[in-house]
């Protein structure tokens, strides 16, 4: 567990409206509600202001249960490991923080990660909590993330997604496909799959579409440019195997690898590229672009 002290207005706190049920006190139903936690550990949480009501102030162990009540927590991993690799801030005004994020970092905390994500190291590098990452890119995959950086304003940056306002290019080294008139579409039915981290393709109509160019032939790979036209998880990296040409290092397609440690000299050739937009509070034409390669 990290010693580094504790400031609430740097990190982020998840919250919980506290279910219907019999119990006497905050503290019971939290251990109710959440049984992969003791309640030591909650008692810990609590003794060191980590459990907040709904002003944001600490609770004691002895509150009132009361249903609906809202509840802040802070999540924690014991010994969370530190992921070697350094993330990089390409731009900054008081509306939008654009950053570089390398391959293994995660965008917010989940699972194993909460601390050594991208989302927490720019609230803590730019004393901003109210930093929010506007679109994600999946852990493995490297580039370009937008961040709303002022509440006010948010959002009017979130609405570029839902209206496809927003043109994203990912660059990705896979195997040829010889046989492909390019540029090329591909559109198919994206659904969860299995394991549940995974995507897949069914028959039926299409929620998912992919402009597919390349940028570069050489004899054992090439080098595709992506263009999503749609956002769905992992669509790159389904529709590159749909066609036959599995992304490099995918640890998920065609088949999951086994688990194993993260091995940081052969990332998955995928790299968010770049983001152009038309600002909506200027009308200006936004252009950025990563400062990572694939190699």
């Amino acid at each position: 567990m990290s010693s580094a002290p504790f400031d609430p207005a740097k990190q982020q706190a998840s919250t919980v409206c506290l279910p219907p049920g019999e119990w006497a006190t905050v503290l019971d139903c939290l251990c109710g509600h959440f049984h992969a936690i003791s309640r030591e550990q909650w008692l810990d949480r609590i003794a060191r202001g980590r459990v907040l009501d709904a002003q944001g102030l600490p609770i004691t162990s002895a509150m009132a249960y009361r249903p609906g009540l809202r509840i802040h927590y802070f999540r924690e991993v014991p010994n969370e490991k530190v992921i070697p690799v350094q993330e990089h801030i390409l731009y900054q005004d008081e509306h939008l923080v654009v950053a570089d994020k390398p391959h293994f970092l995660p965008v917010t905390p989940a699972g194993e990660y909460v601390e050594q994500t991208l989302l927490r190291r720019l609230i803590r590098r730019l004393d901003n909590p109210h930093l929010v990452p506007l679109h994600r890119i999946d852990r493995h995959t490297a580039g370009l993330v937008l961040f709303s950086a002022n509440p006010q304003t948010r959002a009017t940056y979130q609405s570029l997604f839902p209206t496809r306002r927003i043109h994203k290019c990912y660059e990705a080294i896979a195997a040829p496909l010889p046989h492909l008139p390019f540029p090329y579409r591909h559109c198919s039915r994206m659904v969860n799959g299995e394991p549940f981290f995974r995507m897949c393709e069914v028959p039926g109509q299409a929620n998912s579409e992919t402009l597919v160019e390349v940028a570069q032939r050489d004899a054992e790979h090439w080098r595709y440019r992506l263009y999503p036209i749609t956002g769905k998880t992992h669509q790159l990296r389904v529709h590159m195997t749909s066609l036959g040409a599995s992304i490099c290092n995918d640890p998920f397609y065609p088949q999951v690898q086994p688990a194993g440690p993260d091995d940081y000299a052969n990332p998955l050739k995928l790299l968010a590229h770049s983001l152009r937009f038309d600002d909506p509070l200027s009308g200006v034409e936004r252009y950025f672009q990563t400062g990572l390669s694939l190699s």
